[in-house]
């Protein structure tokens, strides 16, 4: 028997690779002579940079670079153990948990810590990159990554405009002649998991503008100026990337991206799967391990679990989830390929004794799955 163990972390508890481990453990005291793979998984947000590395056998980097509002943060990023692939959370330079409630600036606040981070990398020789551009505190489209990597935004003086979202009202040119042209020889994966466009209604601004501290008067000062980016963009670039789904993702850096640095915005789990290599690894395998630490109704929307089953089911390959713990609406997954759920708490325990116990918990909980097929294979014969 082939199997395929590849959960996501169980968040703030134990990681991927863990996971992995414990379930391991518990199939071999099932089926002792099966074949077992290995495979990690993520889906864009939290945790991805770690599982990718430690998966990998790659290394974590840290760099320091500038904030969100211009003071010096520490940002870790990974390196990947093929020795070419970067993975960067944009929220570690760029992130709004970076940041009390009072330093939020949504007017102000700028990307050129992450054009900083990506710079380190491509002189550490990186030329694939993996980013994860969830939880901004920008509203800037990518503008002080732009500068950061030697693009100039010029105003109608050609004077450099300063960094933030509210000066690219002021925006005339971009002068994409002192690029890093390291930029040109690299592909960027970008997770992305929202299609907002970038202005109007359902854009950057005006969607996630309140959640970094903009009023209603600095939503329409920031619509209005990435709407200002957008023109400029495509009268110097020859590039349209308003309307893009994804386009307004962390601030308009979905349109960024694509623009300056030719980007292309992926469902965070499709790029982690590829980057695996799940779908070859689920070559002839019999069955498929999941997991996550709260499997419901929310799990379907891109969620690992979904994306890992999904792929399995194109081939035919019954898939079981374990979880922390089973929530609202769980059975909607098994319209979309996981076939059974459990759960690793096996009686009444505090949320803090199911973490500090979850290696032996997911263990078992395996072990008693893999104990129930076994019968079941036992009454099919």
């Amino acid at each position: 028997m082939k199997i395929v163990i590849a959960p996501q972390a169980f968040k703030g508890s134990i990681s991927a690779l863990e996971v992995s481990k414990a379930i391991q453990e518990g199939v071999i005291n099932v089926f002792p002579n099966s074949e077992i793979i290995l495979c990690p998984v993520a889906d864009g947000g939290d945790g991805t940079l770690e599982t990718l590395v430690e998966s990998s056998g790659g290394s974590i980097n840290e760099t320091t670079v500038t904030g969100p509002i211009g003071s010096p943060v520490r940002a870790l990023w990974g390196a990947m153990g093929d020795q070419k692939t970067a993975v960067i959370e944009m929220a570690r330079t760029s992130g709004l948990a970076l940041l009390t409630l009072d330093e939020r600036d949504p007017l102000n606040a700028t990307t050129f810590g992450l054009g900083e981070i990506i710079l380190s990398a491509l002189d550490a020789g990186f030329r694939d990159f993996i980013i994860g551009i969830g939880g901004s505190a920008t509203n800037d489209a990518g503008a002080g990554m732009a500068q950061a990597l030697g693009i100039r935004l010029l105003d109608k003086t050609n004077t450099e405009i300063p960094v933030g979202g509210a000066a690219l009202q002021n925006l005339r040119t971009i002068d994409i002649s002192k690029l890093d042209n390291r930029i040109l020889n690299s592909d960027f994966q970008v997770a992305c998991d929202v299609n907002n466009p970038l202005t109007g209604p359902e854009g950057a601004a005006a969607i996630y503008g309140p959640q970094k501290g903009a009023s209603k008067q600095q939503i329409d000062i920031l619509d209005k100026a990435l709407s200002n980016l957008s023109s400029v963009i495509k009268k110097d670039m020859g590039k349209e990337v308003s309307e893009i789904p994804g386009a307004g993702a962390a601030g308009g850096l979905g349109a960024g991206i694509m623009a300056f640095m030719n980007g292309n915005l992926r469902t965070g789990v499709d790029i982690v799967l590829d980057k695996v290599g799940l779908d070859a690894l689920l070559d002839s395998a019999d069955l498929v391990i999941t997991g996550e630490g709260a499997l419901d109704f929310q799990t379907v929307y891109d969620k690992a679990p979904i994306g890992v089953a999904k792929m399995a089911q194109k081939k035919k390959i019954p898939t079981i989830a374990i979880s922390g713990m089973l929530g609202k609406d769980f059975h909607v997954v098994h319209a979309h390929g996981i076939e059974a759920a459990v759960s690793l708490t096996n009686g009444p325990m505090s949320l803090e004794e199911a973490s500090n116990n979850a290696y032996n918990l997911i263990k078992e909980c395996a072990e008693e799955s893999l104990r129930l097929i076994s019968v079941g294979m036992k009454l099919n014969k």
